[in-house]
């Protein structure tokens, strides 16, 4: 689900964004809500979750192996 935001929220670059290849991953706090966007294409519009969703899927991702 995307939802509109305002040209005003501010969206952070994650600190597990790679650096090498360029894969940058940006969240906002969406008024209740986790918004998700690639910093490389900002305007193709985002992926809003809840916090419970966002928490689970960071717990998700932390349990699998690293890639490098």
């Amino acid at each position: 689900m995307s939802i509109p935001v305002s040209p005003h929220t501010r969206w952070r670059k994650s600190t597990h964004s790679g650096g090498v290849e360029n894969n940058c991953v940006e969240v906002a706090d969406l008024i209740g809500l986790i918004g998700i966007r690639d910093s490389k294409n900002p305007t193709a519009g985002h992926l809003t979750l809840t916090r419970q969703h966002f928490t689970s899927l960071l717990t998700h991702l932390a349990s699998q192996p690293s890639g490098g």
